[in-house]
């Protein structure tokens, strides 16, 4: 049977999923393999430098770079207090004095006679690493973190911004196809993951952030909202580190674009339950899609899974490539968003408009309407 192998979003009620938790600088790993974690378990610690700031002593004494160190009250290696002071002079007259202080609360970190500065940083911040997920330690990196295993739900999205988050999911709309509109959200809803329809606004976003909801998961958005929302124009590096009140996944693309029935049935099958949902995203090489993970009770309760993962650690048993009778999502126009089965994998090339001869496939639609797409204009719904 003829397969193409195409990129595609899973969205699956049952897999197992593998995260590595990773320090960014060496640290000390705080939990042992099968261990058992919720998504706020500390898993592993370390400090972080602190912020250096610079402070030119020779140009606020007034003297040359090579003559500091006469001037000095403080030393490198020192501790220092805000506003003590770090040199000074002593002039016959005492109303002539002048003293330099420090402007934070550390330890002088060094000294140039070149410059005349001194560099000054702030006390080592603390990082604890946070397993994300509830699951199981299966594997410990040394002084780098570990990898937690869970058996859950898991549904990837188009696009997302904001940091890992989590909380219990709750339905703000009855279908997919709806849009989601500010009344419907309310207090009852602060630290939960919002499921929403075909579309959210800017001011459902002002009201999500008011509210202090955890997360919003939807089917389409404007771009020009998300502009409003961040105050300027996302490039194309990798989001995740937004700081705007909560988490947005967007399921299906930009526009008022109806949430796939299979994703919007799935979630709506788990309202009340704990979801972790991280926003990061990176379209490049190395793609980084935002994800929605529902754990299972049992992956809490009971020994570490070995099934095949949708994420790390999932290498064996993967497909081949797109089949007949997969479902997949159009991501080009003019049927950008729609969503229908394989029907057929003609394994000749086939001329489209633009007068190229690319290899395609024939998708049936829910109304029994069939089209003929290229094969790299459609997207391959996992399950």
């Amino acid at each position: 049977m003829a397969h193409s192998y195409t990129p595609g979003l899973t969205v699956s009620e049952t897999t197992v999923l593998r995260k590595k938790r990773l320090l960014p600088i060496p640290g000390t790993v705080t939990a042992q393999v099968g261990d058992l974690v919720q998504a706020d378990s500390v898993v592993a610690q370390t400090k972080l430098a602190g912020k250096v700031h610079v402070v030119n002593v020779a140009n606020l004494l007034g003297v040359a770079p090579d003559e500091i160190r006469e001037y000095l009250v403080k030393k490198e290696g020192e501790t220092i207090g805000l506003d003590e002071v770090l040199a000074e002079n002593k002039p016959f007259i005492k109303w002539f004095k002048t003293e330099v202080r420090s402007p934070i609360q550390g330890k002088v970190e060094s000294l140039s006679t070149v410059t005349g500065q001194m560099l000054l940083r702030e006390p080592p911040r603390s990082l604890d690493l946070l397993a994300y997920v509830d699951g199981v330690v299966v594997e410990v990196h040394v002084r780098q973190g570990v990898t937690v295993e869970t058996d859950c739900s898991f549904v990837q999205g188009i696009f997302g911004i904001g940091g890992e988050t989590w909380g219990p999911l709750v339905l703000a709309v009855k279908r997919p196809e709806e849009p989601l509109t500010p009344d419907r959200l309310d207090s009852t809803m602060k630290g939960k993951v919002v499921i929403a329809g075909s579309f959210l606004g800017a001011d459902v976003m002002a009201r999500a952030k008011e509210i202090g909801v955890a997360g919003l998961v939807v089917g389409g958005i404007h771009d020009k909202d998300l502009r409003a929302l961040l105050g300027y124009d996302l490039g194309v590096a990798i989001t995740g580190t937004e700081r705007v009140g909560f988490s947005l996944i967007v399921t299906e693309g930009f526009g008022v674009i109806p949430m796939a029935a299979k994703t919007f049935g799935l979630l709506s099958a788990h309202v009340g339950q704990k979801a972790c949902m991280s926003g990061a995203t990176q379209i490049r090489a190395g793609v980084i899609r935002p994800e929605i993970i529902i754990p299972r009770s049992s992956s809490i309760s009971s020994p570490p899974l070995r099934g095949r993962g949708a994420g790390e650690g999932a290498g064996e048993g993967e497909r081949a490539g797109l089949r007949a009778g997969d479902q997949v999502r159009i991501i080009r126009d003019p049927l950008f968003g729609k969503i229908g089965l394989v029907r057929s994998l003609p394994s000749d090339l086939r001329q489209i408009e633009t007068e190229s001869h690319v290899r395609v496939l024939e998708v049936e639609f829910p109304d029994s309407t069939t089209a003929v797409i290229p094969r790299a204009n459609v997207e391959l719904i996992e399950g």
